[in-house]
């Protein structure tokens, strides 16, 4: 069996074998999402073993953890200022980076550090700060009835103090220039905030983000990439046909809204394509959109 060890200068640069004791260099090159379950990096066939924990389905819930993984992750975890954030690095230099914006599940939510490890396998430097600043992320053995307080306290609008801190972390300490920002569910809706509001990011891509947050909102300041699900409970498809629409009337920059057949809410990172075979096809091709997407405008 494959374990980790983590480095921080590389994306999971090196493994060892605990029955044959051999540790072997890996670089990154390229990235095959969840090749039979596993995570494949590079040429040299070393596989990350993943595992999946099915979600509790019997409560109603706004938001479906999906296949939880039982991830360790590539990266490192670092403090930048006032915020915890995980951080996870390419073998080469590079003054690219993406802020990864996790959803209301947190930012040590496993499937969430496996998106990050994987756009560094893309040759991104990855962070996913903790943009709860320390506040409990959401637990699904929590009652139900109390999200909308819960959730109070936790808005995705409000998030430009955290942003700038990591902005400057990632300039100074990181050497990035270029830097673009991704989001699911929660974090889906922070990025639209940004790409909104802040001058300094290049690009976004929200993902399954909660329209109702900002709908009256479409004058974007960069381009951005809208992934919904066709089947998203949370978001209606009238929704997003409206804010088509709105952009199509409002937006000076490019964009793209692209819905994803039969795709349920939180599809592209909560979803494993060895689970759900049917489902396989769209799972990578929204994995692959938002890599494609970040590589043309970053």
């Amino acid at each position: 069996m494959l374990h980790y060890r983590s480095n921080s200068n590389q994306a999971c640069s090196q493994y060892y074998s605990k029955d044959s004791k051999i540790q072997q260099s890996v670089i990154p090159l390229y990235f095959d999402p969840f090749h039979y379950g596993m995570l494949w990096f590079s040429q040299l066939s070393i596989f990350c073993p993943l595992v999946s924990h099915m979600a509790n389905e019997s409560r109603p819930c706004p938001c479906d953890i999906g296949d939880r993984f039982d991830y360790e992750g590539c990266g490192q975890e670092v403090q930048v200022e006032h915020i915890k954030a995980y951080v996870c690095k390419p073998a080469a230099s590079t003054d690219k980076a993406v802020i990864v914006i996790h959803d209301i599940f947190g930012w040590q939510l496993p499937n969430t550090r496996y998106m990050a490890d994987m756009l560094a396998a893309n040759g991104y430097i990855a962070i996913c700060p903790d943009f709860f600043v320390g506040q409990e992320a959401w637990k699904l053995s929590n009652d139900w009835a109390s999200f909308d307080d819960w959730l109070k306290t936790r808005n995705a609008a409000k998030i430009d103090k955290e942003v700038d801190a990591i902005l400057k972390y990632l300039r100074e300490q990181c050497g990035a220039k270029k830097i673009g920002v991704i989001g699911f569910c929660w974090g889906g809706a922070a990025v639209q905030h940004l790409m909104l509001k802040n001058p300094h990011l290049k690009t976004g891509v929200s993902l399954y983000g909660v329209i109702k947050f900002f709908e009256d909102r479409y004058s974007l300041l960069h381009p951005t990439f809208f992934i919904f699900g066709e089947k998203d409970d949370i978001i209606p498809l009238a929704q997003v046909t409206l804010l088509e629409q709105k952009l199509k009337q409002n937006c000076k920059v490019d964009y793209e809204v692209k819905i994803y057949p039969g795709q349920t809410h939180g599809f592209v990172h909560r979803k494993r394509e060895d689970i759900n075979p049917q489902d396989k096809p769209y799972i990578e091709e929204g994995r692959k959109d938002m890599i494609n997407w970040l590589n043309k405008y970053l």
